[in-house]
């Protein structure tokens, strides 16, 4: 072989080498955490701007992109497509948000998608179901099954997660868009969380039947989104205060979280919020962080994988590069566990075989914490 054939042949074999390095996950790295050593390793790469991700029974994972794009991901394949989405709004926090497989995907084949859709007034947060067609990489049957209470033009405040109840119902966190005093109006749904059925009617034994947004499960929210759903049934939320106040709460029937009248937050100019911190009436956050680390997505943790940690809520930040894990019984912050240099963790969900995943905006990955 010349020169010129070896000097061919090294670089096409560094190339093929680079290619097969890129396509594989990176090693593990190692961290300390408060039990000891866990591996955190990147799973899924080649995304951009994924917002939201959920688990199907075989382990297979599907993932939304802000963007509008959504995708069915196998363990050692790539991401790969998925068509037949509805008409999405891409403006700025909106767009295509959470994902939510059944609890009955197994027979039913059936998600549920969170996203920025038009309205008679400007847009805002919808709810589509659809059955996926993991074989010709489908959306089937898609239905639009909601639409919130009036909307807004500002890309501003959509919530939004989608948690499927233990009776089979939905709970939908929704942002004030922006407009503050709409919180504290029954008639919008606007900063609620709202409970619908499946297939978009109003549960009987909802609390504001008599108003005109019956569906308006808990009020006066300003931006949750985080929320799950504990296996005894209990439904937790976490929502963006405006300078400081960010708020844990644990979500009741028919109760007023108090935004815009109380927050532990000021307002961007220095400003008190409403009237304080308190206010009869308005329910108190189980936890509060200020200043604010600007919380994302929200998992209780009720795996076998880290047993220590079962029963604790872990939740993403957008601003600082960890997890925050606050004790299941006090409520409080009692770690926060870095995530390899990200500074936009957007979602945090449980695993299978009870490993911990996260979606890294940032670094348009989503990485595994595992032991």
């Amino acid at each position: 072989m010349n020169v010129t054939g070896r000097f061919t042949y090294s670089l096409s074999a560094a190339i093929f080498s680079l290619l097969i390095l890129l396509s594989s996950p990176l090693a593990a790295r190692v961290h300390e955490v408060s039990i000891g050593t866990v591996d955190i390793t990147r799973e899924v790469r080649g995304l951009n701007g994924a917002w939201g991700f959920g688990f199907l029974p075989d382990g297979s994972m599907i993932i939304t992109e802000k963007r509008g794009r959504l995708f069915l991901y196998k363990e050692g394949e790539r991401i790969r497509r998925i068509s037949g989405l509805p008409d999405i709004k891409v403006q700025g926090q909106g767009g295509l948000l959470d994902v939510a497989p059944a609890r009955d995907f197994e027979t039913s084949s059936e998600i549920f998608l969170t996203f920025a859709g038009a309205l008679e007034e400007g847009i805002g947060t919808s709810v589509a179901v659809a059955r996926l067609n993991t074989d010709s990489l489908m959306l089937e049957d898609l239905r639009v099954i909601y639409r919130m209470t009036k909307g807004a033009r500002g890309g501003t405040h959509f919530g939004s997660r989608v948690v499927e109840g233990l009776d089979g119902t939905l709970f939908v966190s929704i942002g004030d868009r922006g407009d503050r005093p709409s919180a504290q109006d029954l008639s919008r749904s606007n900063g609620s969380i709202v409970r619908i059925n499946r297939d978009g009617s109003i549960p009987e034994d909802n609390p504001f039947l008599d108003q005109d947004a019956p569906e308006i499960w808990s009020y006066g929210h300003r931006n949750p989104q985080g929320m799950d759903i504990s296996n005894s049934g209990d439904l937790w939320a976490v929502e963006h205060g405006p300078k400081g106040g960010d708020e844990l709460n644990l979500i009741v029937q028919g109760q007023n979280y108090g935004w815009p009248v109380i927050s532990y937050g000021t307002h961007y100019s220095g400003a008190t919020v409403g009237e304080g911190t308190r206010k009869l009436g308005m329910v108190q956050p189980e936890h509060f962080w200020d200043p604010s680390m600007a919380p994302s997505g929200l998992m209780i943790y009720e795996g076998d994988m880290f047993p220590e940690w079962r029963g604790d809520i872990f939740i993403g930040s957008l601003k600082f590069d960890y997890i925050s894990r606050l004790s299941g019984d006090q409520k409080t912050e009692v770690e926060q566990i870095k995530t390899m240099d990200t500074l936009r963790v957007r979602d945090v969900r449980e695993g299978p075989d009870g490993s911990i995943w996260f979606i890294s905006e940032d670094r348009s990955a989503i990485y595994k914490i595992s032991r």
